[in-house]
């Protein structure tokens, strides 16, 4: 069995010291995917080379982000409606339903 050095695991370890994570704070077990209920308060943690301890709060995902990654530009999504969806163009796609004509239409 090839083990790795010593010293090499302790760098890989020292290198994550200080990486931060936003924890959605909602009922259940244990952290969630960050996507799941943006709206919902964040708690950030830090890995402090042993264990993740508090750091800090944010009230949703995008703050928690602003947080996490101080440097990027993350834009929050324009309120409001977006551009409208694009109809499907004429043809007859491998998935398409063929078109009924005539009154029997739905």
């Amino acid at each position: 069995m090839d083990d790795e050095p010593l010293s090499e695991w302790a760098d890989r370890r020292d290198a994550k010291i200080g990486h931060l994570r936003a924890v959605p704070l909602v009922p259940g077990e244990g952290p969630q995917a960050g996507h799941v209920n943006p709206e919902a308060p964040r708690l950030i943690q830090r890995w402090n080379g042993h264990a993740w301890e508090a750091y800090g709060f944010a009230a949703n995902l995008a703050e928690a982000k602003r947080i996490q990654y101080p440097d990027s530009k993350i834009e929050t999504p324009a309120q409001g409606p977006g551009p409208a969806p694009k109809p499907l163009g004429p043809g007859t796609g491998r998935h398409r339903k063929p078109q009924a004509s005539g009154p029997e239409r739905r």
